[in-house]
């Protein structure tokens, strides 16, 4: 496993065209308009991850990184989407789609259990444990330790494995269209977000 730390963007080229991309970020906090995009991390599914910190001063103009986050050629796969959706279309204002999320896969094929973090779907899926250690560290130090850099990897490190599981069982309960349906409409919930309708889920009654 590799790990690479850019500034600012990614290294033109990096990727071959195309292919599944994973992608998370990393924020100040869980207000996105407040808390600024700190870090995207990258993975094909290679073993080598790719992370580009943003300073407090950045105009996030990323072309190479926008580029590749943008191609309608290219899906991107996340866990818990919706968040970082929002992030990337609030900061760096493209919108990086197509989606898949194996958060919402997990919670459409694994309805015997109500625990769908990333942690728990590294463990059932693919055997690895996951450290969350640094999940609420300081993502805005100029200095991101060997630990926030690991951590960071290891959220894009097993997105393309488990989703290669969670197709499997998708297809076996049927409910493979509904979960592209949910997918289809990520990028529009995280708008939603965006506008001000941050947890009232607008389909409800009430």
């Amino acid at each position: 496993m590799t790990v690479h730390l850019h500034e600012e963007d990614l290294p033109a080229g990096i990727f071959a065209p195309g292919a599944a991309i994973a992608v998370d970020t990393e924020t100040m906090g869980l207000i996105t308009p407040r808390d600024r995009l700190c870090v995207v991390q990258l993975s094909d599914g290679s073993g080598t991850e790719h992370l580009v910190r943003f300073g407090p001063d950045s105009d996030y103009a990323a072309p190479n990184l926008r580029a590749v986050l943008g191609d309608p050629d290219r899906l991107k796969l996340y866990h818990f989407a919706r968040f970082d959706l929002a992030a990337i279309r609030h900061y760096l204002d493209t919108v990086a789609a197509p989606v898949y999320c194996t958060k919402i896969a997990s919670r459409l094929v694994r309805t015997y259990t109500d625990r769908h973090g990333l942690k728990e779907l590294v463990r059932e899926l693919l055997g690895q444990e996951l450290s969350k250690a640094q999940q609420s560290s300081d993502w805005g130090n100029p200095v991101l330790t060997d630990a926030q850099k690991e951590y960071a990897a290891s959220d894009v490190r097993y997105l393309h494995a488990m989703k290669a599981e969670l197709d499997r069982r998708l297809a076996r309960e049927g409910r493979t269209q509904l979960a592209q349906a949910c997918f289809d409409f990520l990028p529009h919930r995280a708008d939603l977000d965006l506008a001000g309708w941050p947890e009232t889920d607008i389909f409800a009654h009430v």
